[in-house]
């Protein structure tokens, strides 16, 4: 098995990094989301759920009550991504090497700002403006104070894309990313 050109995509709050994974979907590649690796540590990993029940005392499978808590105090945020980060990548490196496929895309918010970028052959950063992604997503919280302006991160990138048009207008720009990445890879 050959390795696969891996691609991070990053991005905003409600930027549309989802869609735009699932247009790489769409475009062959293999797909993986951090999100959805979180989201599977706090239904099931056993030693996540205990250490969040012993620091909380909330049921780690209730991410509003985490959110509502992280999310007021930076201590408590620190420590939680100190107990998930290290994990999420374990896991998105072991999925990694299991692809067979050319092209391999992992959706991480917090690429960026974990310094996980040197782990991929290429990244894709997704912006909207302001509007558009509060439109998307109602009143973005103070998480965004904590993240790389979209303009450094898609100074960066090797690809950026303002998502405030159509899902086909993405399509299009994701699918002219594949071919570029092909194109250059010998693929």
């Amino acid at each position: 098995m050959t390795r696969p050109v891996t691609v991070a995509i990053t991005g905003g709050i409600a930027a549309g990094k989802s869609e735009a994974l699932a247009a790489f979907g769409r475009h062959g590649a293999a797909t993986a989301s951090s999100d959805a690796v979180v989201h599977d540590l706090l239904a099931g990993d056993d030693e996540v759920r205990a250490a969040i029940r012993d620091r909380w005392d909330v049921d780690p499978s209730d991410r509003r009550a985490i959110a509502a808590i992280v999310f007021a105090d930076a201590d408590e945020l620190a420590w939680l991504e100190a107990l998930l980060h290290p994990r999420t990548r374990v896991a998105m490196d072991a999925w990694l090497r299991t692809v067979d496929a050319p092209l391999a895309v992992a959706e991480i918010p917090l690429l960026y700002e974990t310094g996980g970028e040197s782990r991929f052959d290429h990244v894709v950063v997704i912006t909207a403006p302001r509007e558009t992604r509060e439109g998307r997503r109602p009143a973005t919280d103070l998480r965004e104070s904590r993240l790389i302006p979209d303009e450094e991160k898609a100074a960066r990138a090797d690809f950026a894309y303002v998502n405030d048009g159509s899902l086909a207008d993405l399509d299009a720009f994701v699918a002219s990313v594949v071919d570029r990445i092909a194109s250059s890879s010998g693929a």
